[in-house]
């Protein structure tokens, strides 16, 4: 057998040995995802968010490792060998580092959904998990290559400071978000007033701002720094049920018995029937003003979240106002009286008679 030959038939082993074990890593990839595609209809576990992670890396796994028996079995000079195998390892190391960022992620996320309303639900410790995790990678790998890391580590702490002037708004923020998670007082999920005027569900606290879905569906996105000083109300803190206060006014010639059990009763019905209503909770009416022309109290009904008022309070006012004018209570509207001092009658042109007096001028300007 010539030495041509061999070359060639090497040549012919090292190129099977690459599309062999592309191959292969494509055969497993593809009965992985099909397996985690199949188990996602039943139930997740922590098994299928590592499955789920590393499927991604293993054609660049398998690819590397044909690569690799290739270059041993070609004839390359030892020292080509030495650079080539370095170069490997390099790249293997980062492929691992990418794969291993993924399930450390992955892995934090699907820990934190699986306890209610837990912080870590929010991307922003999966996203610190992930950069801590290619930080090391990357080190590791720059070691592999023969770059000296101590005195790389080095002067990145002495230009640390200029980093942080620069960086001072993103870590502001980063560290606002960092704030907010910990204080547990902003959780996913909870709906929020802030002082300037946005309001909305939490939807995620990542690295950089908070995004607030509001009611018209849209997301709001809300810097960390400005979330952590804002003065801010929480209607899911310390529980998601809420009182209704309903201001109405009837007309001084009721009878407050009779309106209160009249208020009560409707109010009882709209807690019992209408979604969003708490059908324990005892509606409650307080007087508290001798209007100018009403008097007015106040119904406390009893709500489940925040979003549940709207609903609850237009039935309320509904069936409080065909209740009312059913039994007779009167909900009276502004009256203004007006004095004439000229002798004129408002009523007319001014050419009449001169007429002191009392006019009743409709409903109120």
């Amino acid at each position: 057998m010539s030495a041509d030959d061999l070359t060639t038939r090497t040549i012919l082993v090292a190129i099977a040995l690459m599309v062999g074990s592309i191959f292969l890593g494509f055969l497993i990839r593809h009965l992985l995802v099909r397996r985690l595609a199949k188990r996602s209809t039943i139930q997740g576990s922590r098994a299928d968010v590592v499955l789920s992670a590393m499927s991604k890396g293993i054609l660049a796994w398998f690819g590397l490792a044909g690569i690799y028996a290739a270059v041993i079995v070609l004839p390359f000079e030892t020292a080509l060998d030495h650079i080539v195998g370095k170069l490997l390892l390099a790249v293997a190391i980062l492929v691992g580092t990418l794969a291993a960022a993924r399930v450390t992620g992955g892995w934090v996320g699907f820990s934190a959904s699986r306890h209610e309303r837990l912080p870590g639900a929010t991307s922003i410790f999966s996203n610190i998990a992930k950069v801590v995790v290619l930080a090391v990678g990357l080190l590791v790998m720059l070691q592999t290559l023969g770059v000296a890391v101590g005195p790389l580590l080095a002067a990145l702490g002495v230009g640390g400071l200029a980093v942080a002037l620069a960086l001072q708004d993103t870590l502001s923020n980063l560290f606002g978000g960092l704030q907010v998670i910990a204080s547990k007082k902003v959780l996913p999920g909870d709906y929020v007033l802030l002082d300037s005027g946005e309001e909305g569900y939490v939807e995620d606290v990542n690295w950089r701002n908070t995004s607030l879905r509001n009611l018209r569906n849209n997301i709001v996105v809300v810097p960390n720094s400005r979330l952590a000083s804002a003065i801010l109300t929480n209607y899911y803190q310390p529980a998601a049920e809420m009182s209704l206060l309903v201001p109405v006014g009837v007309s001084y010639a009721s009878d407050l018995h009779l309106v209160e059990a009249v208020t009560k009763d409707v109010g009882r019905k709209v807690m019992a029937e209408v979604s969003g209503g708490v059908p324990d909770f005892d509606p409650i009416v307080r007087f508290h003003t001798f209007d100018e022309f009403s008097i007015n109290f106040n119904v406390i009904l009893r709500v489940k979240e925040h979003t549940d008022q709207y609903l609850v309070r237009h039935e309320f006012v509904k069936r409080l106002h065909d209740r009312y004018r059913d039994v007779g209570i009167e909900i009276p509207f502004p009256i203004r009286t007006v004095i004439s001092r000229n002798g004129s009658d408002p009523r007319n042109d001014g050419t009449g008679p001169r007429r002191d007096g009392l006019v009743k001028a409709g409903a109120a300007d």
